[in-house]
């Protein structure tokens, strides 16, 4: 019974220290990230703009959906940013477009960045054949043209919508162009992982591969993962864009990219009807700018050889 009790207070200690050592990484990741000014202002950015996409019900003037002016209207006290070509408020189509933009930024970053981590972490960890397939295959698909690869992959999946929807379609597409990076990337902290002590004590004791996989090498590349997700999520949104400027993203969706391509169709530059395609232009630039000085934070907190000075 003593033994038992004992063993009951080891795993009690235990858990103690793992959950001090979170909050002990977590008070210093806090100390790292909020000394940095830039990292800040990003963060303060992407939060507001986050807020906008999550309360867009409740912000926007309008239903972006729905006529409530006469057809270009300027910017007036009804419509602060004037109305598209069919009478949609601009505004509340900027509003909502957050949600979009954000979304297929997010979710197309996190798809690239579990594709690319899971096939990282087989080519580092078994090697061999394993990873000479993988490592070429890998080398393959970075050969393509980044954008001119994502709209041949847009292009062609768009005649086969996922789930019917057009959207879904695009963020495959673009997580299947920016997956590649990531696998090189957690295939290198993989290989210096692997050969680390307390690996060779699992691996000594029994653990199987799938373990020691998932509970002791993933962990210890989680934060390039994370910093991945951040990169690819602008790089996602600017790609969106991109393919909605040529036509090939979702029609049904209010997105930045959208809007610009709309107002790009309907001349608006050559008539001088600004408030149409600058506003979402800014909005991108001013995220993806938030992003990167994020990115920026993490990278201090990740690299101790920067915050050091060297």
């Amino acid at each position: 019974m003593t033994e038992t009790v004992e063993v009951g207070r080891k795993e009690v200690i235990l858990k103690r220290t793992r959950w001090g050592r979170i909050k002990d990484s977590l008070n210093e990741f806090w100390l790292v990230f909020s000394n940095n000014t830039s990292a800040l202002v990003g963060l303060a950015i992407f939060s507001v703009i986050l807020m906008v996409a999550v309360f867009a019900p409740f912000i926007a003037p309008y239903d972006p959906y729905v006529k409530t002016g006469m057809p270009f209207e300027a910017p007036s006290d009804a419509h602060l940013l004037g109305t598209n070509d069919v009478g949609e408020d601009i505004l509340s189509e900027l509003i909502y477009g957050a949600r979009i933009s954000l979304l297929i930024g997010f979710v197309a970053a996190v798809v690239a960045t579990l594709i690319g981590g899971v096939l990282g972490l087989l080519s580092g960890y078994y090697g061999g054949v394993v990873d000479e397939v993988i490592m070429r295959f890998t080398d393959v698909w970075l050969a393509f043209p980044g954008l001119l690869f994502t709209i041949f992959l847009a292009a062609v999946l768009v005649r086969t919508p996922i789930g019917g929807r057009i959207i879904y379609t695009v963020i495959i597409a673009i997580a299947l162009n920016s997956w590649s990076g990531v696998a090189r990337l957690v295939r290198s902290v993989t290989l210096k992982v692997k050969e680390m002590p307390f690996v060779e004590a699992a691996r000594a004791a029994g653990a199987s591969n799938f373990k020691i996989i998932f509970r002791h090498i993933l962990p210890n590349a989680s934060p390039i993962l994370l910093v991945s997700v951040l990169t690819r999520i602008d790089s996602a949104m600017l790609t969106e864009a991109s393919l909605s400027f040529l036509g090939i993203g979702d029609p049904t969706v209010k997105s930045w990219g959208m809007i610009i391509h709309y107002a790009m169709i309907r001349n608006a530059i050559v008539t001088g009807r600004w408030w149409w395609f600058i506003p979402p232009g800014l909005m991108i630039s001013i995220t993806v700018l938030s992003i990167i000085l994020i990115s920026i934070g993490l990278e201090e907190y990740i690299n101790p050889r920067i915050r050091r000075g060297f």
